[in-house]
């Protein structure tokens, strides 16, 4: 049986008449736009640090692992000490030609130099932005095998507001996974959703967060195995970003090259790592991030050095820049000595060393000028920081 339906029956739609609901008011449809109070100053921050020919300098070791590179050179871990090799460092002259930024530990952001400036004073004055490590370390995660996860969550939003009146205008919180722990994906989960809280709480302080979601040397796998597992950590940390509403022209990332463990048999050169990090990179990372800020994760100072240059090589959507610690500061550390008499030279081999990072941003290192320590190998087992 057929019925024919006049111009005034309604039409169906399941089983509401079309005619006989409500439209809903427009207001509910529209797209709700994120506005925080710092968003123009955080954009602007993340801009000033991802400038072309320059990078981080990751000063921001706890006092602890401050005192294993102290002790390395045979001087006493003391506040004064630390306070004074802090010191060599951001007064080196001209370091803001190739510095943008310096990471550093909370005792460091409180501190004057010895003639009495605030340390975030002389780093304004070399137009260096001053950062702050706000994580509270790793430690042991319940129930996995031997993996970790970060603390400093709690209590965050106040630490963060009082770093901001101290001077910080960005933070760093690291987080870390094993691929020979596996790794779990709680172990994933937990690296990518502490971040993405993290860098939410830092916005609404004024901080720009950097997102650090490193993939530890650790282990003999391949290159290969490094990209499977790195891909699945960076699509679950920016997808917990965006759940968090966080502002992705005010972040930077510090993520690890993807390079083969540490005890794989077989190397990666400079040209393959480029490969592979920026296939990573253009599959996961969306372009309004300004920069990204790699670690060295334990490479020498010379293979950090090459590898950021291969990446360099063509145009890239982001700022392919560094963050090192080591790579920047093993050679200063082994010229300083803890004497006064060495702090120009010391100070000198920072300079050195930043320039050929700042060459490497902008594709144009030279490696022939460099002196066989650069290529010491640095990576240590388990390394903490």
């Amino acid at each position: 049986m057929s019925f024919a339906m006049s111009s005034k029956t309604s039409s169906f739609v399941g089983s509401v008449p079309t005619n006989q609901r409500q439209a809903r008011p427009l207001a509910a449809n529209r797209l709700v736009v994120r506005a925080g109070p710092y968003d123009e100053e955080l954009i602007k921050t993340a801009q000033t640090i991802a400038t072309k020919g320059r990078g981080l300098l990751a000063m921001d070791e706890s006092n602890a692992t401050c005192g294993k590179r102290l002790d390395s050179i045979g001087v006493e871990n003391t506040e004064d000490n630390r306070r004074a090799y802090r010191e060599l460092l951001v007064t080196t002259p001209g370091l803001g030609e190739y510095i943008s930024g310096a990471i550093l530990f909370e005792e460091t952001l409180y501190q004057t130099i010895r003639d009495g400036k605030k340390f975030t004073d002389v780093l304004n004055g070399q137009n260096i932005v001053p950062g702050i490590k706000v994580d509270k370390g790793l430690v042991p995660m319940p129930n996995s095998n031997g993996e970790s996860w970060c603390q400093g969550l709690d209590g965050l939003a106040q630490r963060t507001a009082e770093y901001y009146k101290q001077g910080a205008r960005f933070a760093k919180w690291r987080s870390v996974v094993s691929i020979p722990s596996g790794p779990t994906s709680m172990a994933v989960q937990d690296c990518a959703y502490g971040l993405a809280r993290y860098a939410a709480i830092c916005q609404g302080s004024g901080l720009v967060p950097i997102v650090e979601p490193e993939v530890l040397l650790d282990g003999d796998h391949d290159i290969d195995r490094t990209l499977e597992v790195a891909q699945e950590v960076w699509a679950q940390t920016f997808k917990f970003l965006a759940d968090q509403k966080v502002m992705f022209e005010g972040i930077l990332l510090k993520p690890s090259m993807v390079t083969p463990g540490a005890e794989c048999p077989t190397r990666a050169s400079p040209e393959q790592v480029a490969a592979y990090t920026l296939k990573l990179l253009k599959r996961r990372v969306p372009p309004a991030v300004p920069g990204i800020m790699f670690l060295s994760g334990g490479q020498s100072e010379l293979e950090a050095t090459l590898n950021l240059n291969a990446m360099n090589q063509g145009p890239n959507p982001w700022h392919v820049s560094f963050s090192y610690a080591r790579a920047l500061q093993n050679t200063v550390l082994k010229t300083w000595q803890g004497e006064e008499s060495n702090w120009k030279s010391a100070q000198d081999a920072l300079i050195k060393r930043a320039a050929a990072n700042s060459a490497a941003q902008k594709g144009e290192y030279d490696p022939s000028k460099e002196g066989s320590e650069a290529g010491e190998g640095m990576y240590q087992k388990g390394y903490t920081y």
